[in-house]
């Protein structure tokens, strides 16, 4: 898989980048797209890239993976995510801070019991004020910033995603932060950034950069 300079998509000034590649219904392998932006960013052969997608603490497969292969050319890591849906897939790489992919389809029909897991008091009263067709894709990119949120982290037992609040995605120019969290998350969750990304179609996703280890 070829990918062109034009496809990658800066995130601000992070390092990171992402592409989004879309396939309709027969869409691409979210490995092999991860893998191509990898390779091209790294210039490595896609062959050559090494992925460990089991959790560093449980061993389960959740989380962005781990990238054992390649590293910096100081010794350094890269960090690398991907996700998809409704044929929509966005990938993004970086060396400088660990990041996670959210790819979430706009959806009318939520059951409420999914929002007040997902979704603070706050960001379910603003859902409530918007008029019912703009309603699912701003969920959509609020769900899209949380699940990259939760894979950027990885091992997430201690998070609950209704617990924490970020800034309203109409409104901070699609860069958000978090608003409100807990004292027990410590004060770098203020420097997480979420750097949404434009796909076509009813779909939303985002980008989560956490600070540098």
């Amino acid at each position: 898989m070829d990918l062109t300079e034009s496809d990658v998509v800066a995130l601000g000034d992070t390092g990171a980048r992402a592409v989004v590649l879309v396939g309709g219904r027969r869409a691409p392998a979210v490995d092999a797209v991860l893998r191509a932006h990898l390779a091209a960013s790294a210039e490595v052969p896609a062959d050559d890239i090494e992925l460990d997608h089991a959790c560093e603490r449980c061993g389960a497969r959740h989380g962005s993976p781990v990238v054992s292969y390649p590293t910096t050319a100081s010794g350094g890591r890269w960090y690398a995510d991907a996700g998809v849906a409704d044929g929509v897939v966005v990938a993004a790489v970086g060396t400088r801070h660990p990041l996670g992919v959210g790819v979430e389809p706009a959806t009318a029909d939520v059951e409420p019991l999914i929002d007040e897991a997902a979704l603070h008091p706050e960001e379910r009263a603003r859902l409530a004020e918007l008029d019912p067709v703009a309603r699912p894709l701003v969920r959509a990119q609020v769900w899209a910033r949380k699940s990259a949120l939760l894979r950027a982290v990885g091992h997430v037992g201690v998070i609950e995603p209704s617990m924490l609040a970020l800034t309203d995605p109409l409104h901070d120019d699609g860069v958000g932060r978090i608003a409100r969290t807990l004292p027990e998350f410590g004060s770098s969750w203020r420097e997480v950034r979420f750097h949404d990304v434009a796909v076509p179609g009813r779909v939303a996703a985002s980008v989560a950069v956490l600070p540098r280890p």
